[in-house]
């Protein structure tokens, strides 16, 4: 069991009996005296994926859902089945464009340290690290004395993902970026 104030991106619960990914968490915090602060929740099941939006106060109990992992390496595209391998069988497995779209701005070929969580030899999603480096495929030109101030530029990576960067980034630098917030975190 977990509470709700301890929810995470990366947990995944039980809800009717099937397994459901975080997708969101919202905090609200009441103004009245007394008031306990609500958790709005979106999930996503896994299997079917869709949407689900709950409600929950901080000491409610969910049930998580049981699960392996496993380290796997992104190795291809073709159409919009993409190809990973376990990197301890070996054996290769493919996901469709709509069960990983979360991933997509971020996976680069022969990219390791994604995790797939499994249960009843089933992938329920993949998980990427939190913090990975990317090379900055297009921006503006990078201004003397920018460093100074906190003003930033859209890049894009090497993936099409767009993401801010300081002023003082210039085309061809790696980066690292949060896949979580989709955010520039600082030069590689």
């Amino acid at each position: 069991m977990i509470k709700a104030c301890d929810l995470k991106k990366t947990s995944v619960i039980d809800l009717d009996g099937s397994p459901h990914t975080v997708e969101n968490i919202t905090q609200q915090s009441p103004t009245a005296r007394g008031g306990g602060t609500l958790y709005k929740v979106r999930f996503r099941n896994v299997s079917t994926q869709q949407k689900t939006d709950l409600t929950y106060r901080s000491d409610d109990a969910l049930q998580e859902t049981h699960y392996e992992t496993k380290e796997v390496q992104y190795l291809y595209v073709e159409g919009d089945r993409y190809s990973f391998m376990d990197l301890e069988t070996y054996e290769q497995f493919e996901q469709t464009q709509d069960e990983i779209s979360d991933l997509l701005p971020f996976l680069v070929e022969d990219m390791e340290g994604i995790l797939a969580l499994i249960s009843d030899e089933k992938i329920l999603t993949l998980r990427l690290p939190d913090t990975i480096e990317l090379q900055i495929t297009e921006c503006a030109p990078s201004l003397k004395g920018a460093s100074a101030t906190a003003r930033t530029k859209p890049a894009t990576l090497t993936t099409g993902l767009t993401v801010q960067v300081p002023e003082y980034i210039e085309q061809g630098e790696t980066i690292k970026i949060d896949t979580r917030e989709k955010k520039y975190i600082s030069r590689a």
